[in-house]
């Protein structure tokens, strides 16, 4: 069984590194416009047995419901890593064999990338990667879901690499440039505006905020 896993923070003190550019408010409403497009391409997505979402968030376990998914609930999430950690566990009990774990901040992901990935899945023990632009790990696919633990941050990828190396687990990585691009500094906005479409919630958003600075008009809210 093959599955993807979704964590999601408490989304109120998203995207910290933003400051400079936004107001909480609005990092807030272009973290929740991201969620909407990961979670609307991951819907679409063909070849995905089960898919699964981590959080403590309501806003984020509301919408998952309502598309069917298997929430795992937490009472607050310490660390990304062992939230996905604690997760990929509850996982393997329920009988997926193969895992990707994907990121609600790479909002141009579509939906044939996850299905790409998840068809790049080969027998245990195994893992599939594709690197952020800054050397950390934007999707991985593990086969089993518990294969060795997450270590998400700077530097994520040779640390992933290295624990498949040390569980003798064949490894792939992967490029894929929508996957790539993450939302993290004021350099990534440009990045997604340039290479995003009206399809992109995220891309509607930040297009109408900026909009709105050009008029000298507050943002909503």
């Amino acid at each position: 069984m093959r599955a993807v896993l979704i964590p999601v923070k408490d989304l109120s003190r998203a995207k910290q590194r933003l400051a400079s550019e936004m107001t909480q408010a609005d990092r807030t409403a272009l973290a929740l416009a991201m969620m909407q497009d990961v979670f609307a391409s991951v819907a679409a997505a063909r070849g995905v047995d089960r898919v699964f979402l981590v959080s403590s968030y309501g806003p984020a376990i509301d919408r998952g419901r309502e598309l069917g998914w298997e929430i795992i609930g937490e009472e607050r999430q310490n660390s990304e890593s062992e939230s996905v950690d604690y997760a990929s566990g509850v996982c393997a009990e329920r009988g997926v064999a193969a895992l990707l774990r994907l990121p609600i901040d790479i909002p141009l992901v579509q939906p044939e990338d996850i299905e790409w990935l998840v068809g790049e899945a080969e027998p245990a023990p195994s893992v599939v990667m594709v690197p952020s632009a800054s050397g950390g790990t934007n999707a991985i696919l593990r086969s089993p879901p518990t294969l060795f633990p997450s270590h998400f941050g700077p530097g994520s990828l040779a640390k992933h690499s290295e624990e498949a190396r040390e569980k003798g687990a064949r490894c792939k990585i992967l490029r894929n440039e929508r996957i790539e691009l993450d939302i993290d500094e004021v350099e990534d906005l440009r990045e997604l505006l340039a290479r995003g479409t009206g399809q992109s919630a995220a891309v509607r958003w930040l297009t109408a905020s900026r909009r709105r600075a050009a008029r000298g008009e507050p943002s909503p809210g």
